[in-house]
């Protein structure tokens, strides 16, 4: 028992000299890393905070995460609690459990961290590594984590004044500072005429190239729609229909007129042959014969025009078919597309406010809001002379691109950001362009 026991402290002797060797070889980048995910082989924990005192008193490094996230509400209650510890002024390791705190902190305490805390100053008042455990701390764990901070606030110390970050380092000569100024002004004006090439960004999406409009061929409410959205259709094969019941009411009618007329010019040939003023009246009721012969033809014309078929094979684009059903339509109004999918083209928005020089054939990249991760190129086909209102109300061009032909086509309907390139200026135009336009136009010259 005797022997496991002496075997288990030399390995955490040992443990704590690979932390400290860790450490003092770390980056100032690495060091927060390794202080709350490697303090692990040492001891037992469930959470580890880096804690920063001086010159912003925040969180700085989060166990488990690559990035600290200042907004998240963990962070945010891990930082009024180290703020208050922080107020308690420590000098060596302390151990809290949450009835030490206020009734502010005590409220979330077992949402986000467990019973005990291990507060470890480094390097005074540079920072402290804060451990969050579910059991209370040895004897012998205290020692080694009084060992282990004086190691990491000793390599905590180092580490920024390599970096020049302690105040302590001393003020640099008076000389030196001003050659180090000027060299960053001149190198500064220098890249402010670097040349770069301008480019904007501007919302995106897949339309059909030369697609066929399918448009209301009369007045009617629309009775069904026969297709599904994005469904491949065939030439000739129905789209939707429009309500015929007025038509054929009106055609029953104009039927029966016609009827009635050519009853009654039969009528007047028989009576012709011996009276006079029946002869006369021919000419009149052939007239209205012809008159509703016409009718009744325009009529059959119009109710086999209520049935509207694809004029050409392709994908039949438009939105639910739900929002049609019922829905009374004007002579010309657009109900679909009917787009090959294999054509197709990007359709930008570009604000007014963000319009650059740009040249037909020049390169577009496509961001895809599905696979953002590739970007997919084209060329510029086409910008809009007159800016219009979007659909969001913010005037912009409309920008048209052709894909590649090495890329493949995308579905259409889909949308992302297009990144469309101008050209070349000097760095500092490209950075300033904006706000000297608006101080241009807040004071009007």
């Amino acid at each position: 028992m005797t022997s496991n026991a002496q075997t288990q402290q030399l390995l955490r002797l040992t443990a704590l000299l690979q932390l400290e060797r860790r450490v003092r070889s770390a980056r100032l980048d690495e060091f927060g890393f390794v202080c709350v995910n490697e303090t692990l082989s040492l001891l037992p924990y469930r959470q580890a905070l880096l804690w920063q005192c001086q010159p912003a008193a925040r969180i700085v490094a989060q166990s488990g995460v690559a990035e600290v996230d200042r907004n998240a509400p963990y962070v945010v209650w891990a930082t009024r609690l180290c703020r208050h510890v922080e107020g308690l002024k420590p000098t060596e390791v302390q151990e809290f459990r949450a009835g030490d705190f206020p009734e502010a902190i005590r409220a979330e305490w077992s949402e986000w961290f467990p019973e005990y805390l291990v507060w470890l100053p480094l390097g005074g008042t540079l920072g402290t590594l804060v451990l969050g455990r579910e059991e209370p701390l040895a004897e012998s764990d205290a020692m080694l984590l009084s060992w282990l901070s004086d190691a990491y606030g000793h390599a905590w110390q180092a580490l920024l004044a390599r970096r020049g970050l302690r105040s302590g380092m001393g003020p640099i000569g008076g000389h030196r500072k001003r050659f180090v100024l000027a060299a960053a002004l001149l190198a500064v004006l220098a890249a402010g005429f670097v040349p770069v090439r301008q480019s904007v960004l501007a919302p995106a999406e897949i339309v059909p190239r030369d697609p066929a409009v399918i448009r209301a061929p009369l007045e009617g409410v629309v009775l069904d729609v026969l297709v599904k959205p994005n469904e491949t259709v065939a030439a000739g094969q129905p789209l939707f229909t429009l309500d015929p019941r007025r038509l054929r009411n009106q055609l029953e009618v104009s039927s029966r007129a016609l009827d009635a007329a050519d009853a009654e010019l039969r009528q007047a040939r028989q009576f012709a042959v011996v009276d006079q003023k029946a002869r006369a009246t021919l000419p009149l009721l052939q007239g209205k014969l012809d008159q509703q012969q016409a009718e009744v033809t325009y009529l059959k014309e119009q109710l086999a025009r209520t049935q509207v078929n694809a004029p050409r094979a392709g994908m039949a684009v438009f939105d639910d078919p739900s929002d049609w059903l019922g829905r009374p339509l004007a002579i010309g109004e657009r109900v679909m597309l009917v787009a090959d999918p294999a054509k197709a083209e990007i359709e930008a928005r570009l604000p007014v406010a963000d319009a650059i020089g740009l040249k037909l054939g020049g390169p577009v990249r496509l961001f895809l809001n599905i696979a953002p991760e590739r970007p997919r190129d084209a060329k510029l086909a086409y910008v809009s002379y007159q800016a219009q209102k979007s659909a969001d109300g913010v005037l912009s061009y409309r920008v048209k691109a052709e894909m590649l032909p090495s890329e493949v086509v995308p579905r259409i309907g889909l949308k992302g950001t297009a990144k469309l390139y101008g050209a070349e200026v000097p760095l500092a135009y490209a950075i300033f362009r904006r706000p000297l336009s608006s101080a241009r136009q807040w004071l009007g010259w």
